[in-house]
């Protein structure tokens, strides 16, 4: 079987700048963080468990068939065996080991574009290294047993795949938003650039006018009509003298 690159090395390269950006301030969301920095999608956990999920069966699988192995009985030289036995045993530290260790980092941050890099390098070691032992099986061992080594060279080879787009869309998420705090951060230098003229403070010291008090009002008495007659009685006018006699 013939490895083939997923990872195209412009990828590649991006995912590495990807995974060292994200030892940065830029927080991902998830279950041991209690909710803090950006928020996981639903259908980003749930895509990941999935890969997960299969990720732990095709491992458990490939223990049980390994372990079935007899490379001790194949007609095959002292070397042969050596080799086919180192190649079983580092497999089998890898899925009892590093393996499941990458698997809990990943279910605790879903998004860590480092954890899933390297999640995706560890399979892909193991891709080879299980080549390595299919070839040996189909060599000196039965074909059933070789079956079972392909059906398991088989699992983590689709998990792979998946995992590879997983990764690209993860990039492409960081990327952007690489950019836009880029944006952003040139956006408050630019501010923060721009004097800023000082407030002017007007401070007025003088005394406001008193207000004059106010007057009481005075009462004044109206003077008394003259064309209104008097309350008292009235005095006639003087009459006239008796003696005086009409003109005749």
């Amino acid at each position: 079987m013939k490895r083939h690159l997923l990872l195209s090395p412009g990828l590649y390269f991006t995912c590495i700048v990807a995974a060292l950006a994200q030892s940065g301030p830029v927080a991902v969301a998830s279950p041991s963080n209690g909710g803090q920095g950006q928020p996981v999608s639903y259908a980003s956990v749930t895509q990941l468990n999935g890969l997960l999920s299969q990720i732990e069966a095709t491992s458990k699988n490939t223990q049980d068939d390994l372990s079935k192995l007899r490379i001790e009985k194949w007609k095959a030289s002292g070397s042969d065996k050596k080799q086919a036995l180192g190649y079983v045993d580092s497999i089998q530290r890898n899925l009892q080991g590093a393996l499941p260790e990458i698997i809990t980092q990943l279910r605790n941050s879903p998004e860590d574009v480092s954890a899933t890099f390297k999640l995706y390098r560890n399979l892909d070691a193991l891709y080879d290294v299980m080549n390595n032992v299919a070839e040996l099986t189909g060599a000196f061992g039965s074909k059933d047993d070789l079956q079972s080594v392909s059906n398991d060279i088989n699992g983590f080879e689709n998990t792979r795949k998946q995992l590879a787009e997983r990764i690209e869309t993860l990039a492409s998420s960081k990327e952007q938003e690489l950019t836009r705090l880029r944006t952003q951060v040139k956006t408050l230098q630019a501010q923060a650039e721009t004097p800023v003229p000082p407030k002017k403070i007007v401070v007025d010291d003088t005394e406001p006018a008193k207000k004059p008090a106010k007057k009481k009002a005075t009462t004044t008495k109206k003077p008394a009509d003259a064309t209104k007659p008097s309350t008292g009685t009235a005095t006639n006018p003087p009459a006239q003298q008796q003696g005086q006699t009409k003109p005749q």
